[in-house]
């Protein structure tokens, strides 16, 4: 077994209940796996899954780094700065609709609006067994983050949350949950749709669906030159 030194900050530190721990894990353990200790023992902190930064030894490191006794892992939350605490977000575990809904909304808003996109068990009359998602990350979140400000200069809206899965995703499972929060429905209605339209036109995410026979890339819309962001 190796020991790692987990330290918390901001968010992280309030949501563990401490500011320092130490975790066993097995060799060649990777970051991944610790921050699944470190969940397990302090479950508080899901509530900020997909969006914690992890450093170690000061460096910022990939969920693949591989770790070693004496490593010292940093949990970093989102900085200050964010605009109206709007969330957007790439994740790998399933999406808690309800938990982003209280996690936008304020006293601010009047109306909430949800859009929770599930995998369905056919298409096309071919029973599916399952999907998987993946993306340029890096590319895919911009583009969230870019969705959300092209809403804003549209719509008075108070909040918004963009959460995309990846990876594999079983039958009823959500692949993306949209939240608009707002002070009356109009907006929040409007902006959510304008949300999931422009995610499928211009967020690099692929969808693969299996079936008991195969397995077929989906085919995409490919966006017109003027609806490309202009940035």
């Amino acid at each position: 077994m190796i020991t790692v030194s987990v330290r918390f900050f901001a968010q992280c530190r309030e949501l563990a209940g401490t500011a320092e721990c130490e975790v066993q894990l097995p060799p060649s353990a990777t970051v991944t796996h610790a921050l699944e200790a470190v969940c397990e023992r302090f479950p508080a902190l899901r509530e900020l899954q997909g969006r914690v930064l992890v450093a170690v030894n000061e460096r910022y490191a990939a969920p693949e780094t591989l770790l070693h006794s004496g490593d010292v892992l940093a949990l970093l939350p989102p900085v200050s700065g964010g605009q109206e605490a709007d969330i957007f977000a790439l994740v790998r575990e399933p999406i808690e609709a309800r938990t982003l809904v209280q996690r936008l909304l304020r006293g601010a808003a009047g109306a909430v609006v949800t859009f929770d996109g599930v995998v369905r068990e056919q298409t096309g009359g071919r029973r599916v067994r399952y999907l998987e998602y993946e993306a340029y990350e890096a590319m895919a979140l911009r583009m969230l983050r870019e969705i959300g400000r092209e809403i804003r200069a549209r719509w008075p809206i108070d909040r918004i949350g963009i959460v995309h899965r990846l990876g594999r995703l079983e039958i009823g499972e959500s692949s993306v949950v949209i939240v608009v929060t707002s002070a009356h429905r109009r907006p929040a209605f409007e902006a959510c749709q304008y949300a999931i339209e422009r995610l499928k036109k211009i967020v690099p995410i692929w969808k693969r669906e299996y079936f008991e026979d195969g397995s077929v890339w989906v085919d995409g819309e490919w966006p017109s030159p003027e609806e490309l962001p202009s940035e």
